[in-house]
């Protein structure tokens, strides 16, 4: 299923979205995608292949998996937190609804960044016409979903961490592979 990911190989990534370098130490290689970011989640720094999947998924989707996963440690976010992924889950839902575009836009103004509040960051930055101004901004929707899936991962017990953050890039990996499934089969 490699072939039919936006990026087939590391490189091709690294390529595509220059900012990835900012957030990761890893260098890019020849690597198929996938391969290449269950490598990172088996090395020395396993958090930078939270980073590379938010990066190798479309934004629309990389938010959906953030949100997806700060909902799995719901029990460890605040009152605050918990609104603004119900925000965001109706934004990944409808993101042409200007009552969810507006609620989210809303949302990331106020301080101090939490994780949700990196997700709804996320999707202000991917609405072009949002009160965000992107072009302001040095770094794409996935330095947010990344910022806040770390976030999130941060107050997990460190005994549950790594299983944690496996779960999370396995999930992100099962993404990536339904939309390639999704992009061949919409070229048909």
């Amino acid at each position: 299923m490699a072939n039919g990911l936006r990026f087939r190989t590391a490189r091709d990534l690294f390529s595509a979205c220059p900012a990835v370098v900012s957030d990761m130490k890893a260098a890019p290689t020849d690597q198929p995608s996938i391969e290449f970011c269950r490598a990172l989640l088996a090395g020395r720094v396993p958090e930078e292949a939270i980073t590379f999947c938010a990066y190798l998924l479309p934004e629309r989707a990389a938010i959906w998996w953030a949100h997806e996963c700060l909902g799995n440690l719901a029990e460890l976010l605040g009152d605050r937190d918990l609104e603004l992924l119900a925000l965001v889950g109706d934004w990944v839902g409808e993101p042409g609804n200007p009552d969810h575009r507006a609620a989210v836009a809303q949302a990331v103004e106020v301080p101090p960044p939490t994780p949700a509040a990196w997700i709804a960051l996320a999707a202000g930055w991917r609405d072009s016409d949002q009160a965000i101004d992107r072009a302001a901004t040095e770094f794409p929707a996935a330095h947010a979903v990344g910022a806040g899936i770390l976030a999130g991962l941060a107050r997990v017990s460190l005994a549950d961490r790594f299983a944690v953050l496996s779960a999370f890039v396995e999930m992100g990996i099962q993404m990536a592979e339904i939309e390639a499934q999704q992009l061949s089969a919409d070229a048909y």
